[in-house]
């Protein structure tokens, strides 16, 4: 006897790869319900080799339900979420709905797997754990042990992310936008706001012209104080969206509170569960998009010391948006929160 999972979103870039995560994980689903909009109502999707029909989300669809997986919005998941947890379900939701939300535990089960519990005990988020955003997931899965041994007092990042994290529809884009300029061909974007083939631009989230950041900026913040629980961490990002598919990079540089070498660093790392360092230095070769694409571990390598002052290091980190940046942290939640633990050997 297995559970029975929705997957509300599921006709979107995350809502497939929730499918063939549970698949692979070998995630106890004794029944599948797949949701979305009307207008992918009817969508026929394979799980296990057997074709599942795309309902409508409506109220209604969270009788009998144990675990909901949402990737549909923050609109959505707040327009749903009182329906699904008083049915009863478990509600892990990728949006940033509920991230800092006093009460609902915000969860990377790598480092903070205790509280994923909290959602089925807490009156505060009674039936809800929020998922990182996927710019913070990658940085903290290397960041979080040298944390835990040197403590991290202050974080430089500048990120290059995927067209993956804006959706479906903007790989598509890219990938339209980058035959037609292949061909020499105009082409209009309508998903993203600027030419995307062969261009970078400042991340297209939501601008503070008074305090000239953008939201996923503030994200890699809040977020990471609260998943550390270090509220006075000082963080400084820069995000940028780059031509690439589904994988986010990062360069981060630590200022920590105690000495770490940068020989501690990759021991620490190499031990990291869900962490792959990948480098040859000789060949100037790091971990890129190509080689992280479609794997669960985020890869890290060109661990260096800042010479520029004391107690800082500086660290390359690639992971996949759509994987551990969405979907995989979000049943891996589910597995801590459940089962109390990960499915074992099931990272690829």
């Amino acid at each position: 006897m297995g559970l029975h999972v929705a997957i509300v979103g599921a006709t979107g870039a995350v809502g497939t790869e929730f499918i063939e995560v549970l698949e692979r994980r070998k995630f106890p689903v004794g029944k599948l319900t797949l949701l979305a909009s009307p207008r992918s109502a009817g969508t026929t999707l394979n799980y296990q080799g057997k074709p599942h029909t795309v309902a409508v989300l409506d109220e209604k669809s969270f009788a009998g339900v144990d675990l909901a997986l949402f990737s549909a919005g923050a609109k959505v998941s707040r327009a749903f979420r009182e329906p699904c947890v008083s049915a009863g379900a478990l509600l892990v939701d990728n949006s940033s709905a509920f991230r800092m939300e006093d009460g609902v535990p915000l969860v990377v089960p790598e480092i903070n797997p205790a509280v994923a519990a909290s959602a089925l005990r807490s009156n505060g988020g009674k039936g809800v754990i929020a998922n990182p955003n996927c710019s913070t997931i990658i940085a903290l899965m290397a960041l979080a042990p040298l944390h835990r041994a040197a403590g991290i007092k202050r974080l430089v990042a500048a990120t290059y992310q995927a067209a993956s994290g804006a959706g479906h529809a903007a790989m598509v884009e890219l990938q339209d936008a980058t035959r037609a300029a292949l061909d020499g061909k105009p082409f209009t974007p309508k998903v993203l706001p600027h030419p995307y083939a062969f261009n970078l631009f400042p991340h297209n989230s939501s601008f503070d012209p008074a305090s000239g950041y953008c939201e996923e900026e503030v994200k890699l913040l809040k977020e990471s104080r609260k998943i550390l629980g270090a509220p006075d961490l000082r963080v400084h990002a820069t995000c940028v969206r780059v031509p690439v598919l589904r994988t986010h990079a990062e360069a981060l540089n630590v200022e920590f509170d105690r000495p770490l070498s940068v020989a501690q660093a990759y021991d620490l790392l190499r031990a990291a569960t869900g962490v792959t360092v990948l480098e040859d230095p000789v060949k100037n070769r790091w971990p890129m998009p190509v080689d992280v694409a479609g794997h669960d571990d985020v890869y890290v390598g060109r661990i260096r010391a800042d010479h520029s002052q004391p107690n800082t290091l500086d660290l390359w980190v690639v992971g996949d948006q759509l994987l551990k940046g969405a979907a995989l942290n979000a049943v891996q939640c589910a597995e801590v929160a459940l089962f109390g633990k990960l499915a074992p050997n099931a990272n690829r």
